[in-house]
């Protein structure tokens, strides 16, 4: 076996690691020595010549030249990478996969006393306050390294490494936890074969006596019977609460059905439902949650690649009315919210392209890292292609998506302000989703068809830059979204548009991308609209 230790500057992982290595007769890899050695230079100096960026660079090729864990039952290697590597997912990936991992967790004022003391140089903390350093880079990694085991890193040194080596005893975890954060919205989870572990600690955290999940048919078949196996083999009561597949799970009807079965099952205001399923599911279940008993608890279970993105994330719960869609709702924020990369291998093709349309839209709200990588990856995540699995692409992409919305939220989880962005693409996208019968297209394909438009009609009204409008586009192409032609009628989509819960006075809110954000127009003539409107329709030749 191999382990990984992590932490912040200062917090022992190259002395711990060697004395944990030296134990067991293990080898020890300090990486910023690898890094030093294959640059012929010591790290300040690297980031002097080459910048942050260069160091980055070198810092992943040295975690790709580790290659494969050794699976084996005794300690062969200890690693120490520096407390910045796992802020890449694609490290993350290749270093947690397969080992064992330890974070050493030291206060910030401890931390900024070694630092004070230490003789080595930090390139991110020089020339800085070392409390205040620490604290923000604290703050802004300790998602990352919350993903590994922890372990009190203040105690004697001796006592430290006994905790270390207790994270070598037992089997190895099934899967791989790569994000872990607890936020005002909830528990984020992020990781590939996690799933059953994670809900089962949620429902332990919220002192559930059973397991109640609520699905549909598909998500029940792919994802909830294994998970009900694996939480009743741990111990836990189960039961199950199907709803209809689909848009057709978003009925007041349905709802009111599945109050109903939970009312049958003598559902108690503060036990938990596990709501699995997609984007739909999640918000008819999530809805039921927030009604049911004026609001109980709620563990969300995406298990396709929109919702894992989006639709999972935020609290939003509604319901459809023949007028619209999302017309009935409310907030109610799931206690925790466990994405398993590993349930999308069911996805078909179509879902997966179509969830790439959110994607899109949080890469076009201005995340050039995610814009990169869905260029790069996109269609090859799009087609179910196992490399893009196997190299962190897919991970990557979840993760970015998902937490830049886990941020928008955090920042205005009632949408007041800025929550409003995440529209971008879905003024029309909405409109076309109604028109079609909420069955004829994918959300995420009819979101790909209001990106468009809101790219041309940001170009036509001088908010989105040319190349911004092209480089959009471009992508859509790319993951072949938004191409066909709809055949469905202009006026139709036009008419829903009134409907839409954007307007603010009566005039709509266009979200429209400008050069690396957003910017809101209620001046949008219709004119323009329609024009717009019936070109993105015909589709692209």
């Amino acid at each position: 076996m191999e382990l990984v230790v992590v932490g912040l500057p200062g917090s022992g992982k190259t002395a711990v690691g060697r004395r944990v290595a030296s134990r067991h007769g293990a080898a020890f890899v300090d990486l910023d020595e690898e890094i030093e050695r294959a640059a012929g230079r010591r790290i300040p100096e690297v980031f002097e010549a080459e910048g942050e960026a260069g160091f980055r660079r070198r810092e992943r090729d040295a975690i790709e030249a580790l290659g494969s864990p050794d699976a084996g039952p005794r300690l062969t290697r200890v690693i120490a990478p520096g407390g910045g590597a796992i802020v890449d997912s694609r490290n993350r990936w290749r270093l947690f996969r397969g080992r064992r991992t330890a974070w050493l967790d030291v206060r910030t004022e401890v931390l900024a006393q070694r630092l004070r003391r230490s003789p080595n140089v930090r390139p991110l903390i020089v020339g800085r306050d070392p409390m205040g350093a620490i604290r923000d880079l604290s703050v802004s990694r300790h998602r990352f390294y919350a993903a590994a085991t922890r372990v009190a890193g203040i105690a004697e040194m001796g006592s430290v490494i006994d905790a270390v080596d207790r994270t070598l005893v037992g089997a190895a975890a099934s899967g791989t936890v790569l994000l872990r954060a607890e936020t005002r919205i909830g528990r984020i989870v992020i990781g590939e074969d996690v799933l059953a572990a994670e809900v089962a600690t949620a429902l332990q955290d919220l002192a559930a006596r059973r397991a109640i999940l609520v699905s549909e048919p598909g998500a029940w078949a792919a994802v909830g019977e294994g998970l009900a196996s694996s939480l009743a083999a741990g111990g836990l009561p189960v039961e199950h609460v199907l709803l209809s597949q689909g848009e057709a799970a978003k009925r007041l009807s349905v709802i009111e059905d599945a109050a109903d079965a939970l009312s049958r099952l003598r559902v108690e205001r503060r036990e938990p439902i596990v709501v699995v399923g997609g984007g739909a599911l999640g918000d008819a279940a999530g809805f039921l949650a927030a009604t049911y008993l004026r609001g109980i608890p709620f563990i969300q279970v995406p298990t396709t690649l929109v919702a894992q993105i989006d639709a999972s994330i935020g609290g939003k719960t509604a319901v459809d009315l023949p007028a619209g869609k999302n017309l009935v709702g409310a907030f109610h924020q799931p206690a925790a919210i466990v994405i398993d990369i590993a349930v999308l291998g069911s996805l078909d093709v179509r879902q997966r392209r179509a969830a790439l349309g959110e994607a899109a839209k949080m890469a076009a709200l201005g995340d050039e890292k995610l814009f990169a990588t869905l260029e790069a990856d996109g269609a090859a995540i799009a087609a179910g292609d196992t490399a893009a699995t196997a190299s962190g692409a897919l991970a990557e992409v979840v993760e970015r998506a998902a937490w830049a919305k886990v941020e928008v939220v955090l920042a205005d989880e009632h949408e007041t302000a800025g929550r409003i962005g995440l529209n971008l693409g879905h003024t029309l996208g909405h409109a076309i989703e109604a028109a079609a019968g909420f069955g004829g297209l994918l959300h995420g394909e009819a979101v790909a068809y209001g990106l468009r438009a809101a790219a041309r009609i940001g170009e036509a009204r001088g908010v989105t830059p040319a190349a911004r409008a092209r480089r959009i586009e471009r992508l859509l192409d790319a993951l072949e979204l938004g191409m066909s032609p709809t055949g469905l009628d202009r006026n139709e989509v036009l008419g829903f548009m009134a409907t839409d819960k954007k307007h603010a006075g009566r005039a709509l809110r266009w979200v429209l991308p400008t050069a690396d954000g957003y910017a809101i127009d209620a001046e949008v003539p219709d004119e323009l609209v329609a024009e717009v409107a019936a070109g993105v329709l015909a589709g692209r030749s």
